[in-house]
């Protein structure tokens, strides 16, 4: 590119000198001045943020490929990804180790590097924690370590989104990204019902959060960046030699809460997105999901097991709260039609109304929203929200999960959930149909005490329940009909 200013005349003492920036050589009449001020320019050195991965990863022979092929993939590639390999048994690190080295990628005309390390730490018997540990120590050097599970891909802006998201705001500790199930690969009957549960289930929770001045109750290990600042500040606010810690089942919000109470924000992207792996068993959801909810009960009650207490009033564990409450609800209201539909239908009692149909429609609009909200949306998102019974057995599923974990809780008894989820994942254990068990029994000693009271007792057990269990569905009702009312703001989870 050549400079020139023919008709006009040149300063005192200016001539015609060649110089170059960075990518483009410049000719045209400068002064000694401008000469300066060009080579203190050049000088300049452009900083920005680094970004260190780090990525847990135990017997993701099938998955490990994509994800690092994901990364390698985005338009801001991190500066550095180290993949933690423990308690393999699977070709896990040799597939990983294929991508060992320095990569290269040029976007918009800017070179970005990175180079991938593969470490297998063998036995860890701190499973995902100690990996994730390990890896801090890796990086801490860095501004940001980015979090990134062993099945998980993102789109090709998500690191770049994140990036500029954490990097508006310093009072911004960790932001996660907007996470969804990828359903195209799966097939059967129960693989494909349970990914559109849990990619509904994860729409639902995300929309809530966004929907809360995008404020994140949990920055899920699936795919968020981490102030590395702040994860020292809640090492050292909370005396700990490490970010995350074995005492929590759920490493991840237990972390978020006390980067929260370090005085940092914890968000949810309005941008980035990545696709999580999903269970496709119901043993797998369910060591998984009731891992969750013990985790999150013990953040919510006061005295959690280990040195770490129990945090009730937290800001972060309100959705908790809520969620509880409204399986709670959930399931009181579902077990009690049901109980007293046949206990009517017994003694010849019953008389349909329609106002009864006025809340599973009202349901069904609801999940259809939900639906609609997901930026990736699918047929099979709206099969599963438009037909009542998908979504209906779904939520029974969970009902079981919330149970089974409440029922763990109060047990007191030290259980291992890391080992419990490895194991169903596994394909071994049949803990997830304690919950039928309990039912069948449960039915069974209704049934009998139902027939041993006389009909004078029975009728006046159906007027009574009846109108409790209107009074409850009512409310509930009003309350779904204000969450399909409420304006989403453009959001899409």
């Amino acid at each position: 590119m050549t400079i020139s200013k023919p008709d006009s005349p040149s300063e005192p003492g200016a001539s015609m000198v060649p110089y170059r920036t960075n990518y483009v050589q410049y000719s045209a009449e400068v002064s000694p001045q401008a000469m300066d001020f060009i080579a203190s320019v050049e000088n300049i050195r452009v900083e920005r943020t680094t970004i260190g991965c780090v990525v847990p990863a135990y017997n993701e022979a099938e998955s490990i490929a994509e994800v690092i092929e994901s990364l390698l993939a985005q338009t801001r590639m991190p500066d550095v990804i180290h993949v933690i390999v423990n308690n393999t048994t699977d070709d896990t690190v040799k597939i990983s180790s294929e991508y060992a080295g320095p990569h290269t990628r040029t976007v918009d005309n800017v070179e970005y590097s990175t180079e991938v390390y593969v470490h297998d730490i063998g036995v860890n018997r701190d499973k995902k924690v100690g990996a994730l540990n390990y890896g801090f120590t890796l990086v801490e050097g860095c501004d940001y370590l980015l979090g990134v599970d062993g099945d998980t891909t993102a789109a090709p802006d998500a690191v770049a989104a994140l990036e500029d998201e954490i990097n508006s705001d310093t009072r911004i500790g960790g932001i996660s990204a907007i996470f969804s199930i990828d359903d195209s690969k799966q097939h059967g009957l129960i693989a494909p019902f349970l990914i559109a549960g849990q990619r509904t289930q994860f729409a639902a929770f995300n929309m809530q959060n966004m929907l809360r001045g995008r404020n994140m109750a949990v920055l899920g290990g699936q795919f968020s960046i981490f102030s590395v600042r702040a994860l020292t500040q809640a090492m050292i606010d909370n005396h700990q030699s490490t970010p995350w810690v074995k005492d929590s089942e759920v490493e991840d919000s237990l972390l978020s809460l006390q980067i929260k109470s370090a005085g940092y924000l914890t968000k949810i992207s309005a941008q980035a997105r990545a696709d999580v792996g999903g269970m496709t068993t119901l043993r797998g959801l369910d060591a998984q999901q009731v891992k969750w909810n013990f985790g999150a009960i013990e953040l919510m009650w006061p005295g959690q097991r280990g040195d770490t207490k129990g945090q009730p009033l937290h800001p972060n564990l309100r959705l908790r709260w809520i969620e509880n409450f409204s399986m709670a609800i959930n399931g009181v209201t579902r077990i009690l039609f049901l109980v007293l539909l046949v206990a009517s239908l017994s003694i010849h009692a019953f008389v349909f109304s329609p106002i009864w149909l006025i809340p599973p429609v009202v349901a069904v609009l609801l999940n259809l929203r939900i639906a609609y909200s997901m930026k990736n949306r699918n047929w099979r998102d709206f099969v599963f929200a438009g037909l009542i019974f998908p979504a209906e057995i779904y939520m029974i599923v969970r009902l079981g999960h919330f149970l089974r974990a409440w029922t763990k809780f109060l047990s007191r008894k030290q259980v291992d959930n890391w080992a419990a989820q490895a194991k169903a994942e596994r394909g071994s254990g049949n803990a997830h149909l304690a919950p039928i068990f309990i039912l069948v029994l449960a039915t069974a000693v209704l049934v009998f005490t139902w027939f041993q009271v006389s009909s004078v007792v029975q009728s006046s057990i159906l007027w009574i329940a009846w109108p409790v269990l209107g009074v409850i569905t009512f409310t509930q009702t009003l309350t779904m009909v204000a969450s399909l009312l409420r304006r989403h703001r453009g959001y899409k989870v």
